[in-house]
């Protein structure tokens, strides 16, 4: 087995035992994935103006993670972490990629999906896939039997920029549509997803249901604009969390309740150029593209009933890249042992385990293939960077405008200071020299664009002829 630098970095989780049914039938899983949800935008971590009850009822019904982060704060990096359970620079995809691209996730990378195939799940994406819009990387040959949705973000379309091609509807691997009305997707996504469930509800499966929205342009089906009188970007949200209701519904009445792991996240945080067409990261500072809380810190619930304690809370540090081996784990495979894996079983956080920590002992935070931060506990770590920091919020669906600006070294303690805005470095040089050290192990590993290191290991991404 390969290993990185970073391994030795990072504190294995206990071994937990995962629940399963009585018939010893490993879990369903349905994972939902949004895009550009800050933060805030959920009742339970402080949504205003507006309701998520059902998204409510999953917290109210299992865990709430305080401090759930992605890899990166971006499209296609945040999603090759989730699916692979590695930083998306060990896996090479780096930003958001482009229609056209001629490249993708590897097809030697495993996804989640490819992992659960392999104990007879039957899987399916519908929604937003973006690792590639080439046959050769689309979900179809990554482990996913079915898929329907959008190759990449709803804005790369001609009315955004005239070089895009249209916006193509993909079912399996064919378009069956161009530029499709974008406010009937959200529910589009979740008729196929219940469709999948009722055709397989004998055996047991993974869905991964990514929406389209919130991400700009914003769009809400008909029914439904203007049912929460706080404005459009409130009424996506509102129809997002009847999705999830939908889902719940369909679970219950066939009985798959209590056999079923539900996990609802996003990939990143607001997009605050857009204003009022995006959401809040608040408390947090900044938003999407930056490795400030208000960019890497997401909402996070998962529920189970009967295996994740009701109304609990995590405040233990965790990442996207750990669902991937956690699930694995739990439908009785294991991670791959012949590379680097970055993410860790969760299992005893998302149970509730007594004394259950974080199993790692630091989280990376890249943009593109700079090295901009470290998580350690309560302690941030920001290395010397650039970021781009929104000036003038838009309006209407228009992009404001951000002005380049440049982070210095700074330390903050997240438990008192999570808005990062006290620089205790001084106060704690040996908090400091130790993840200094932890950077110059991830460089090693990662490599870092800013101060021109090549990573060690760092696998290829997928390429086209």
């Amino acid at each position: 087995m390969k290993l990185g630098i970073l391994t030795g970095l990072v504190l294995l989780a206990g071994c937990a035992q995962p629940g399963r049914a009585q018939d010893g039938r490993p879990p369903n899983v349905v994972l939902i994935f949004c895009d550009d949800m800050g933060y805030a935008d959920v009742g339970v971590y402080g949504a205003q103006g507006y309701r998520t009850p059902h998204i409510d009822r999953l917290a109210a019904e299992g865990v709430r993670f305080t401090d759930f982060y992605v890899a990166q704060a971006v499209c296609s990096a945040s999603r090759a972490a989730l699916l692979t359970g590695c930083y998306s620079n060990r896996v090479s995809i780096q930003g958001a990629l482009f229609p056209g691209a001629k490249t993708g996730l590897h097809p030697d990378e495993i996804t989640i999906a490819e992992l659960l195939k392999s104990r007879g799940y039957a899987t399916a994406a519908f929604g937003k896939w973006h690792l590639g819009d080439h046959e050769k990387f689309l979900p179809t040959r990554q482990g996913f039997d079915e898929y329907f949705g959008l190759p990449y973000s709803n804005d790369m379309w001609p009315r955004n920029r005239p070089t895009f091609p249209p916006l193509p509807l993909i079912d399996g691997e064919k378009a069956v549509e161009t530029d499709p009305d974008q406010s009937r997707l959200t529910a589009r996504y979740t008729e196929r997803a219940v469709q999948f469930i009722e055709k397989v509800k004998d055996k047991p499966f993974f869905i991964y249901l990514a929406h389209t929205m919130p991400h700009v342009p914003i769009f809400v089906s008909e029914g439904r604009r203007g049912a929460t009188g706080s404005g459009t970007y409130a009424d996506v949200i509102a129809e997002i969390d009847w999705s999830v209701g939908v889902i719940l519904d369909a679970l219950r009445a066939r009985e798959l309740d209590e056999r079923t792991l539900v996990i609802f996240t996003s990939d990143n945080g607001p997009w605050l150029t857009y204003g009022d067409h995006a959401g809040s990261a608040r408390p947090f500072r900044e938003g999407k593209a930056t490795a400030f809380e208000g960019g890497i810190r997401v909402p996070c619930v998962m529920r189970w009933p009967g295996k994740v304690p009701a109304g609990t809370v995590c405040r233990e540090p965790a990442m996207t890249i750990d669902l991937s081996p956690t699930i694995s784990r739990l439908a009785g495979e294991e991670p791959p042992k012949d590379r680097v894996i970055d993410g860790r079983d969760i299992w005893p956080l998302i149970s509730g385990t007594e004394g259950a920590r974080s199993p790692h002992d630091a989280l990376l935070f890249y943009w593109g293939r700079e090295l901009h931060a470290i998580r350690s506990g309560r302690w941030k770590l920001h290395l010397r960077h650039p970021y781009p920091h929104v000036s003038q919020p838009g309006a209407g669906g228009k992009p404001g405008k951000s002005e380049p600006r440049t982070m210095e070294p700074a330390l903050f303690d997240l438990e008192s200071d999570p808005g990062e805005s006290r620089n205790v470095a001084e106060a704690h040089p040996d908090v400091v020299r130790r993840l200094q050290a932890i950077a110059e192990a991830a460089r090693e590993d990662l490599g870092d664009a800013l101060v021109k290191r090549e990573g060690r290991n760092v696998r290829p991404v997928g390429r086209l002829p």
